[in-house]
């Protein structure tokens, strides 16, 4: 008889008592920070965790859908002026890299294809897959970008809530209650459908992608009239919290040292290029500041994601931003990464 693994009902029961305990003592976003606090809690205590797998995946889907909702015939129709700020993008991944790769290779010694791969500011699990076929440490890139994005996701909260006075306990949308059935089983059979078709087709972050294009169709096409209620955008950060906190389940006192620390470090070097970049956007009058801070702040894109639907932010400027670093960082990576790995041979043979 096979034996239940105990390491995500552990998880789920950190998460949902760190939930808990944020929401009783009413610090901000429990529903993200408390599931991934009480994790890390967890994990430096030695607790065994592992993440709730498809389950969780599915529940990012629903993010796709929040953002494919917020693509009206108006939205469509404002697209041109988020050109030139766009055109900023591949300058912002430039020099992400060119910080963070001799950060990870001369500082903190990794090998070339994990402090490579550690720089990229793309999808998480895709950098770990790229990683692993250049022959990169896949555990230290793992705690790396799960740090870079823990970081960013805690402080951006406080940083929305001090400067633009964000209010973080109002809801992320109508209530189930208060919304169309009809409308929310449109919603989940986007998810299902939109999740699948992309991941059938092969595209990066089919979670988000996916439900995303599927529900903006049906969005413009006046069939999805209504965003997630608040309880499926609950769910989603319940879900994303966990998943961040779980990734640091078995970690020892030199990965906290090494691999922690350089994400860590990376984080707050691409605090300092963000808030030059959003500076300049706003200077330029391209976009307002809170949606230039969520745009340029390279944190994981379900997590950016919720942030804007928190802040009621323009959620298609933000998601546009996003996608096209995420389209950069995938698309050239892996063979910037090649490159650069066999230059300094060619240079030595010269």
């Amino acid at each position: 008889m096979r034996r239940l693994d105990p390491r995500p009902f552990t998880t789920l029961a950190l998460a949902a008592a760190g939930t808990l305990v944020f929401h009783l003592a009413g610090l901000p976003l429990p529903f993200l920070l408390g599931p991934m606090a009480a994790c890390l809690a967890g994990a430096f205590a030695g607790a065994r965790m592992r993440d709730l797998g498809l389950l969780g995946t599915f529940m990012r889907t629903f993010l796709g859908v929040a953002a494919g909702s917020a693509i009206t015939p108006d939205m469509v129709g404002h697209l041109p002026d988020f050109a030139l700020s766009l055109a900023f993008v591949p300058l912002f991944v430039l020099l992400i890299g060119a910080a963070g790769y001799p950060l990870f290779r001369r500082v903190f010694g990794f090998d070339h294809a994990t402090a490579w791969f550690g720089a990229m500011p793309g999808g998480l699990q895709d950098m770990l897959v790229f990683g692993e076929e250049a022959g990169g440490d896949v555990r230290a890139l793992s705690l790396i970008h799960a740090s870079r994005v823990l970081v960013i996701v805690t402080v951006a909260p406080l940083v929305m809530s001090a400067v633009w006075g964000i209010d973080l306990s109002v809801p992320p949308g109508a209530r189930a209650g208060d919304t169309d059935p009809l409308q929310i089983a449109l919603m989940v059979g986007a998810c299902i459908a939109g999740w699948r078709i992309a991941a059938r087709l092969r595209l990066f972050g089919a979670t988000i992608l996916g439900p995303m294009i599927l529900t903006a169709i049906l969005s413009l096409s006046g069939i999805i009239t209504t965003r997630p209620p608040a309880e499926i955008i609950w769910a989603a950060q319940f879900f994303i919290g966990m998943a961040v906190g779980a990734r640091y389940s078995g970690i020892t006192l030199r990965e906290l040292r090494v691999d922690v620390g350089a994400g860590v470090a990376y984080a707050l070097i691409l605090s300092g290029i963000s808030i030059l970049f959003i500076e300049v956007i706003r200077a330029l009058d391209l976009a307002p500041g809170l949606d230039a801070f969520l745009a340029f702040l390279p944190g994981g894109q379900s997590e950016m994601v919720v942030m804007a639907i928190i802040a009621g932010a323009d959620l298609a400027y933000v998601v546009a931003h996003h996608l096209v670093r995420m389209v950069l960082v995938i698309a050239l990576a892996p063979v910037a990464g090649r490159w650069s790995q066999r230059r300094p041979q060619r240079d030595d043979d010269l």
